[in-house]
């Protein structure tokens, strides 16, 4: 790569492809391989499949890895409505998965929103996936019903007055923009991302490739019972890859119900990445691929 002050070089250079998903047109990223191993990498929320970049490049060259964007995020159309439905991305997922594969077993990698997403689908569709690699996809605390009339308020009130696109004067004020979110990405890594995250609008500027509505808050509750449920169907050796440094907002993990709840996954293998916040993939991109790599094998 060249030096981390201007940009991060790839070493394997992946494909643009796109497949009508649902009646929506979304972006895949593929970087071939000879096809022994297929891996498919799920992104996060506000992230693209291009964020695996890193990763790949550190995994072997011979495998074949797919990204695609979500609907909505990256180069992916907009689903086309005021707020999004987190079970949208299931579908779009099986539907995805059949036509590159048909009904091969495949490794799934997940990322945050993509490994939440990687667990429920391989408690539905457990033939479906071959072995379950999730980073920090921990989910979230469990609610209360009576949390409900609040978080159906928030939702009313929020699509009331939606959010707006999110602008920046160019590509390094979106690479800065990338590494206050994150403070351990380095300069070359954002400047890279920063291509793959954003695009120019007409007036110059750079809009971040994600559609304001998924800033809209979910009306529903995130019920513990039902992902322990989805967890506990999960038949793939799973790979539970967790940072080391967590913030505030993963506290939930240390509890007894967050342990009881993993403790259903009935072949679970468990990993820290040091020096590594929540984005492992950008912090500690080789340490994730080694990782990757003897659970896979």
């Amino acid at each position: 790569m060249t030096s981390d002050s201007i940009s991060y070089v790839p070493r394997r250079a992946g494909e643009c492809r796109s497949l009508v998903v649902r009646g929506l047109r979304l972006h895949l990223r593929h970087w071939p391989g000879d096809g022994r191993r297929r891996v498919v990498m799920l992104h996060g929320w506000a992230d693209v499949g291009a964020s695996f970049q890193f990763v790949v490049d550190a995994l072997p060259a011979h495998w074949d890895v797919y990204a695609p964007d979500w609907r909505g995020f990256g180069a992916s159309e907009p689903g086309g409505t005021d707020c999004y439905w987190f079970y949208d991305y299931l579908a779009d997922l099986d539907q995805l998965l059949e036509q590159l594969f048909g009904d091969a077993p495949v490794d799934l990698v997940g990322h945050s929103m993509g490994g939440n997403v990687a667990c429920l689908y391989a408690g539905a569709r457990p033939t479906r996936v071959a072995r379950l690699v999730n980073l920090e996809g921990l989910g979230l605390p469990a609610t209360d019903p009576a949390q409900a009339p609040a978080r159906l308020a928030e939702w009313l009130d929020e699509l009331r007055a939606p959010p707006q696109a999110s602008l920046s004067d160019d590509l390094p004020a979106v690479a800065a923009r990338l590494m206050r979110n994150n403070p351990r990405l380095r300069p070359g890594r954002a400047a890279f991302l920063a291509r793959h995250w954003s695009a120019p609008t007409d007036d110059g500027r750079f809009r971040v490739l994600l559609d304001p509505a998924h800033k809209i808050s979910n009306p529903y509750l995130y019920r513990a019972d039902e992902v322990r449920a989805c967890w506990a169907a999960i038949t793939a050796p799973t790979l539970w890859v967790m940072c080391e440094h967590q913030g505030k907002k993963q506290g939930f993990v240390q509890s007894e119900e967050y342990a009881h709840r993993l403790s259903v996954i009935r072949d679970l293998h468990r990993a820290v990445v040091a020096d590594a916040g929540h984005m492992v993939h950008h912090d500690q991109p080789e340490a994730v691929a080694d990782l990757i790599e003897s659970f896979l094998r």
